[in-house]
């Protein structure tokens, strides 16, 4: 039997690919096509492949069409917002993404962001250097996590990962997901379910976790945002469209709200005029949260696993469609 025929179609550094490929299995050929090659030798790239994976390539539909073998498209990141859905529905091809693997990052990423609004970090640094050696930390702008309220919107496995690590900073979790935990779940992981109104009026922390769907969409708005603490902090490190940034921009210049740490924005790359790139009370960094190089590694290790699995019958794991009505 000819080995299943992988196209990898990615806008990564060589070094990363050939540490992604390293992974591939036994009677699985695996073919790196760079995306920003023609588009012409992308489409013959996908003509014979039984799957496509794919990071950080654009996915057109021309691409698509022409790939009338592909049992699955494996994509190494946690979203799918920017794939055609309605077309690979049409095309009859399932999309995975990569189940997770990423979320160890993520929610470290998070916590990171949370600790460096609450010391100051970006402010005492500069400081330091110029010489200025208190003048960032007064004593009374600084915060501890502990005794916190944690609120987490969207308790997933990123979600769930961000509750653990904050308790270890003895703060308290809650959480909104429109599918509940199981109370057993809720009590192993000491986390409460409310309301979403709740969750913006009682939080000290919101950190954001939800997948980018309609519901979700614009979700952190001028009404939620009006409900928050003024020494509240929100993390986003989901999707930027999640949260209406104009409606943040008003909060925060008007200290509505104390601070926002953000690694996705509504355009990317974020544009440099973006009014939130101007205030001080505003940690940013360029949708990296779920890059390390250590994720890479469990990225391929699941996406060659369920590319596998499929090559052998049995069903795909972590199919977009799953949670398109999340």
């Amino acid at each position: 039997m000819a080995d299943a025929r992988v196209v990898f179609l990615h806008g990564l550094h060589q070094r990363i690919v050939e540490a992604i490929v390293s992974l591939n299995p036994p009677g699985f050929t695996t073919i790196p096509v760079d995306g920003k090659s023609p588009e012409d030798q992308q489409v013959e790239a996908v003509k014979d492949a039984d799957f496509i994976m794919n990071f950080r390539a654009k996915l057109t539909e021309r691409i698509l069409r022409a790939a009338k073998k592909a049992r699955l498209v494996q994509v190494l990141s946690a979203g799918y917002d920017r794939l055609d859905l309605k077309l690979l529905r049409e095309l009859k091809i399932p999309v995975a993404n990569n189940g997770g693997a990423n979320s160890w990052a993520v929610a470290d990423h998070a916590v990171l962001a949370m600790l460096t609004l609450y010391r100051r970090m970006l402010h005492a640094d500069p400081a330091v250097r110029a010489g200025k050696w208190s003048a960032a930390i007064d004593g009374l702008n600084t915060f501890e996590m502990a005794n916190k309220v944690v609120g987490i919107m969207g308790f997933g496995n990123i979600g769930q990962k961000v509750a653990r690590r904050v308790q270890a900073f003895d703060a308290t979790v809650q959480y909104y997901d429109k599918f509940p935990l199981p109370p057993e779940r809720e009590r192993e992981l000491k986390a409460k379910r409310v309301t979403l109104e709740e969750l913006f009026r009682t939080s000290d922390i919101i950190s954001c976790h939800a997948p980018l769907t309609n519901d979700t969409r614009h979700v952190v708005n001028a009404k939620h945002l009006t409900m928050m603490k003024p020494s509240a902090i929100l993390i986003n490190t989901s999707r930027g469209e999640v949260v209406d940034e104009t409606a943040l921009y008003e909060a925060l210049q008007q200290k509505k709200i104390a601070g926002a740490g953000l690694d996705v924005f509504n355009q990317e790359p974020v544009d440099p005029n973006n009014p939130l790139l101007k205030l001080d009370n505003v940690v940013v960094s360029p949708h990296c949260a779920g890059t390390t190089w250590d994720t890479w590694f469990r990225r391929a290790d699941f996406a060659y696993k369920n590319m596998k699995n499929v090559w052998e019958g049995k069903a795909p794991q972590a199919v977009a469609t799953d949670y398109d009505e999340m």
